[in-house]
């Protein structure tokens, strides 16, 4: 698919018309989402295609983050977009090396899903508020203050990118049912 990023230019660095590409979205349980991403060391236009790549499969899928792990690229990548306001401008996100840097003491729980593991949820507790620091696709480190569903977004896609998903927040029994009910998907979607 060809479109323009539009309003992407100054959040992100990208400001050209490229074709997207949607990836197939990793489900659990899959070795490559329990390891930990490696560092981004430099931007390059493989970088660049991937964060594209990344948002439009988040949008297609849709959801409102994705890791770089989900989509099989072992890279400390996250892209994100929390806008849900009827009519009110996308605010796509890329940060890449992020790292929380500063968390509220009061704590938040909120009803989680993930793509990598479609049709389930469960309430996890985190910090209501993070500062969080990344490299953006300009080059230029980025901080910013993030609350509410940015807040716990955030703070999702960056466990992925440390190997760990919102399910291990569960107990042990909850944890097997729902990888359970993901095996069987699994086997499903490999018949189909």
């Amino acid at each position: 698919m060809v479109r323009a990023c539009k309003g992407f230019a100054g959040e992100t660095g990208i400001n050209y018309v490229t074709p997207m590409t949607t990836r197939p979205i990793l489900i659990h349980p899959d070795p490559r989402l329990k390891k930990v991403a490696e560092p981004v060391g430099e931007i390059t236009d493989k970088i660049r295609v991937l964060a594209e790549d990344m948002l439009e499969t988040m949008y297609a899928a849709p959801g409102i983050g994705l890791a770089a792990p989900q989509v099989g690229v072992g890279a400390r990548i996250l892209v994100m977009d929390c806008v849900k306001e009827e009519g009110a401008p996308a605010r796509p996100m890329v940060l890449m090396n992020p790292e929380v840097i500063g968390s509220s003491d009061d704590a938040n729980v909120y009803e989680e899903g993930c793509l990598s593991i479609p049709d389930q949820y469960a309430e996890v507790t985190r910090p209501s508020e993070v500062d969080v620091r990344w490299l953006g696709l300009d080059g230029e480190i980025h901080e910013e203050h993030f609350d509410g569903l940015w807040a716990t977004c955030v703070q999702h896609e960056i466990d992925h990118l440390d190997g760990k998903l919102f399910i291990d927040y569960l107990g042990p029994l909850k944890r097997q049912m729902i990888t359970r009910k993901m095996q069987k998907l699994k086997r499903e979607k490999a018949r189909a």
